[in-house]
Formats: structure tokens, C-alpha cells, sequence
């Protein structure tokens, strides 16, 4: 009975050994030509879908700055009232890029520059905040006035004016200043979902 399995467990082994693996000259693990396959796919992925993060992404960075820009806005105008005290913001510009400056004082009083320092000449001028928006950030400001005086008594704009935002893409979002100091956004031509058309 012993001499028997022992028989049947070598007759088993003979036939494994004779059999070889399941797929003759294949071994594990996958080829050169599968793996250059799978790298042309993943890269052809990662292609068509980079650009559309791009755009993600600098909407991202475009709505928030438009959002910083109205949350200042709104700043400028309560603190005027608060402090019965009128200020002001003002744009500015330079070979690298825009700039914004919140401050007392007269309209030249006080500059910036687009990495986001500012300066004022008359040492009695106050600096509340200042925002830089330089060419490598991928986001341009434009203003139609360089600066918006905010009266203390009634919140008021002079003059009124509108900021306009605009991302790498082309798309644009703007912040309108009426005379009463009240702040809206738009899209100018819808360019970004989500925005009222201006």
C-alpha cells in the first residue's frame, strides 16, 4: 500500500516536470512591448487631461482674487465709515505687473508696486493693505480710474469705477464700484460660469 502512493506520487511528479509551466516560454511579470503600451497610455491620459486642470486651476486662482479684491472693497468702505475718516484705494502699475494699495491720504500719497510692497511720501498716510499682482501669478488687474476716494459720512465713491480681473485663459471677472459704494461682480460676455453677464 506504502510502495503504491509512493509510486502514484511519483508518477505525478514525472508528469508536472514533463508539463512545464502553463504558458511555455512565458514567465511572470509583463513585457517590454506591454510595458511601453502602458506608459503611452498613461502619458496619452495625463495629455488630455493637464490642459483642463490648467483651466481649473486658474479659475481657482482667478475667483479667488476677484473675491480678495471684493472682501478689500468692502473693507475700505466699512473702515472709512468706522473710523469717520475717509480712504482710498489706488492702482497702480509696472514693468512686472498690477497693483493695489489701500490707504489715507490724496491720490498720489501713496504707490505699489506688483510684488505687492507700497510706500507713502507723506509720513501721516496710513497703509491698510496692499496687493500685488505680478505677471508670473498669471492674473492681470485693470482699472478704468486710479483710485476711488471713500467718504466717511455716507460710504459713498468718488468717482465710481469697475476693476476688471483677468486670468490666463482670457476669462475675466469684474467688480463694479457704484457712487454709493456698493460692489458688484460680473463676467464680462459670461466668460466664467457662475457670474451674472456684464
Amino acid at each position: 500500500m506504502q510502495g503504491e502512493s509512493r509510486r502514484a506520487f511519483i508518477g505525478r511528479a514525472a508528469r508536472t516536470q514533463r508539463a512545464g509551466p502553463p504558458f511555455p516560454g512565458r514567465e511572470h511579470g509583463s513585457s517590454l512591448l506591454e510595458t511601453m503600451v502602458w506608459i503611452g497610455i498613461v502619458a496619452l491620459t495625463i495629455g488630455l487631461a493637464a490642459p483642463s486642470l490648467l483651466e481649473v486651476q486658474d479659475r481657482y486662482r482667478l475667483e479667488g482674487r476677484a473675491n480678495e479684491l471684493a472682501t478689500d472693497l468692502h473693507y475700505v468702505r466699512s473702515q472709512a465709515l468706522a473710523r469717520n475718516q475717509p480712504l482710498r484705494i489706488s492702482f497702480n502699475s509696472d514693468a512686472a505687473g498690477t497693483c493695489y494699495v489701500l490707504h489715507t491720504g490724496a491720490a498720489g500719497d501713496c504707490s505699489c508696486v506688483s510684488n505687492g510692497t507700497a510706500q507713502c511720501r507723506n509720513p501721516d498716510n496710513a497703509i491698510f493693505k496692499s496687493v500685488g499682482f505680478a505677471a508670473e501669478q498669471r492674473i492681470r488687474l485693470q482699472a478704468n480710474v486710479l483710485s476711488m476716494l471713500f467718504d466717511p459720512g455716507r460710504g459713498t465713491t468718488t468717482p465710481a469705477g469697475s476693476i476688471t480681473l483677468t486670468g490666463a485663459s482670457g476669462k475675466t471677472i469684474r467688480q463694479i464700484v457704484n457712487i454709493a459704494g456698493r460692489t458688484r461682480t460680473c463676467s464680462p460676455e459670461g466668460s466664467v460660469s457662475g457670474y451674472k453677464t456684464c
